[in-house]
């Protein structure tokens, strides 16, 4: 049976639209876009740690912390007995605030150079504690040089020639700049070498190894 459009036009078979007035005759099927592929999130690289050194406003925050107070204990009578104790504390303790301020593991290696810097700022402490206090008492002794003779003749025996030789050296300004190099070498060494071995067992015990 043929088919008529709404104009009275007589459609062809299977017709779309009419050919007379273009009236669309069956609904056109449109088909569904196919849905996008779901993206994958974009996974962020954890943030690079910042390096330990003294460009580190943390770690220099912390070390300095822990330098003052073993400096302090290290000075006080009595317990400067247990100095070695006190450096070894500096550089486990710088360590462990490191971690509770800012959330990082420190490997062996981290814990060493934090203990570095925590001896070398120990070291810069312990240097002016004894400037200021050896100074006023050098000059009432009639200097520096004085001083240290008085304290080496009364520590040790008169007849030694090493104490000899060293008494010696104190009355040259040469010799009492060696020896004062000297002290401050060893010192400087003993401080480091205790502050970096406390970091190190900090990282050990408090963070993960390499």
């Amino acid at each position: 049976m043929p088919e008529f459009c709404s104009c009275g036009a007589e459609l062809p078979p299977d017709a779309r639209f009419c050919h007379k007035c273009g009236k669309p005759q069956r609904p056109e099927l449109v088909p569904e876009p196919e849905p996008a592929p779901a993206k994958e999130p974009v996974r962020e690289a954890p943030p690079r740690p910042a390096a330990l050194n003294f460009h580190n406003p943390a770690a220099v925050r912390v070390g300095l912390s822990m330098a003052s107070l073993s400096a302090l204990l290290s000075w006080v009578p009595f317990l400067n007995l247990a100095f070695v104790v006190w450096w070894l504390a500096a550089g486990f303790f710088s360590v462990y605030l490191y971690r509770r301020r800012t959330g990082q593991l420190l490997s062996v290696r981290g814990g060493l150079r934090l203990g570095w810097i925590t001896g070398i700022l120990t070291f810069a402490i312990m240097t002016v504690l004894f400037t200021v206090s050896i100074v006023p008492v050098a000059v009432s002794k009639g200097g520096l040089g004085t001083l240290l003779q008085q304290q080496l003749r009364a520590s040790m025996p008169a007849g030694d020639p090493n104490v000899q030789e060293a008494l010696r050296m104190f009355q040259s300004p040469a010799g009492l700049a060696t020896i004062l190099l000297f002290m401050l070498f060893t010192f400087f060494v003993l401080i480091t070498l205790f502050c970096t071995v406390g970091g190190a067992l900090g990282a050990k015990i408090a963070g993960r190894e390499d």
